[in-house]
């Protein structure tokens, strides 16, 4: 009897992977956290590729290429991804919640444990650039310079207050229908453009465009998504919604914001952010078994895991990731893609070849400041599993912590 030949060894990245994928539970939904790590990485890639830092002398000013070009439009509606990230965080927190309550937790205790996660990570941040931008003064750099790149890094802490603000609210919001926020946004932006409101009135949209997907979340939990049909409803009826807005009601093209424009989708949002972010929620929904069946295979997996636990770290750097390349870039002169105006398919096609630099120095960012995220005495490797009300395990309750 001849024996078997040995197995050939797999390499270091396979072997952590199908750590990773042993540890994870049998009955963790998969397909949450891929869509957070997609809606994530969909916010980072669209600011690399819509954030201009364009040199002008001894000054750095923000510009987009959406401004110059706004054919390129559709760029904008695959990487502004905003309103995936709501409707998981809805279905999480409302998930999260009722096993907290099935556990005997009080509300302070679980809201306390949601936020520090949130917001551990951003002191550092905060830290950092007010050291940096006290130094770029003290050293005679243009304040205009300055102001733009504070500016910048800081921006992406408004999603922070708002995601916090619902998170807070999740109790009251837990049984909301989707449809009442969304009338809200409707009548704030008929009372702004059609009847000539003040502008200041859309900030209400703020809080009640966001609270759309987050109400669908909640919704996803009480498992009233499950069938095929909502997801087509929605991502049919958001699509052309937004379509007839920009078409025939004045709504830009672009949802972000784009320097210089009188409108912005993004910032408040308006009605066509809120349709457009329907559209994407439907799809999220029809991708999930696809999203299940890819996570199967471990390094798949182990990649989305690493993207989650790091979720905020990524998210809070990566404009500083952008930055830091852009302000040691200026040290070998004025470069195509990284100080040059975006006005043409040119600086595209460069900045394009910018992306995998950024994406080192954001793992730099990463390696110096994830322990930020996790706190002291975290270890990633463990599992939680938490439970839903029924006393069942539930499918996505588990985390990595």
């Amino acid at each position: 009897m001849t024996d078997l030949a040995p197995a050939p060894p797999r390499s270091p990245l396979r072997e952590a992977a199908a750590r990773i994928d042993a540890a994870t539970p049998e009955d963790r939904d998969r397909a949450v956290d891929a869509l957070r790590a997609l809606a994530i990485l969909g916010v980072v890639l669209g600011h690399w590729l819509v954030t201009a830092l364009v040199a002008d002398g001894n000054t750095l000013h923000a510009a987009s290429p959406l401004g110059d070009m706004p054919r390129l439009a559709p760029v904008s509606w695959a990487l502004q991804t905003l309103a995936v990230f709501f409707l998981v965080g809805g279905h999480a927190a409302t998930r999260g919640y009722a096993s907290a309550r099935a556990r005997g937790d009080s509300y302070a205790r679980w809201l306390t444990a949601r936020l520090s996660r949130l917001f551990r990570p951003v002191l550092a941040v905060l830290g950092l650039w007010t050291a940096t931008a006290t130094l770029l003064l003290l050293t005679g750099a243009e304040f205009v310079t300055v102001h733009t790149l504070v500016k910048l890094a800081l921006s992406p802490m408004w999603f922070l207050l708002v995601f916090a603000a619902l998170t807070a609210a999740t109790p009251l919001l837990a049984r909301l229908h989707p449809l009442w926020p969304l009338v809200v946004v409707l009548h704030i932006d008929l009372l702004r453009f059609g009847f000539g409101a003040p502008s200041w009135l859309g900030w209400i949209n703020l809080a009640a465009g966001w609270l759309v997907p987050y109400s669908l979340g909640a919704a996803w939990t009480r498992g009233e998504l499950e069938h095929r049909r909502t997801g087509w409803l929605l991502l049919a009826g958001g699509t052309a919604a937004t379509a007839a807005l920009v078409a025939w009601a004045g709504y830009p093209a672009s949802m972000v914001g784009v320097p210089g424009a009188s409108v912005s989708n993004l910032n408040p949002p308006t009605l066509a952010a809120v349709t457009f972010g329907l559209a994407q929620c439907g799809l999220a929904l029809l991708l999930r078994e696809r999203l299940r069946r890819a996570m199967r295979r471990p390094v798949a997996w182990a990649a989305v895991a690493v993207v989650n636990l790091s979720a905020m770290t990524i998210f809070l750097w990566h404009q500083t990731a952008l930055m830091a390349t852009t302000a040691t870039g200026l040290l070998a002169g004025r470069l195509p893609g990284l100080h040059t105006r975006p006005d043409d398919l040119g600086w595209v096609a460069v900045r394009l070849a910018w992306l995998p630099v950024f994406a080192l120095v954001l793992t730099g960012c990463w390696a110096a400041f994830r322990s930020c995220e996790r706190g002291r005495g975290r270890r990633p490797s463990r599992v939680v599993r938490t439970h839903r009300p029924q006393g069942r395990t539930s499918t996505a309750g588990a985390r990595h912590v």
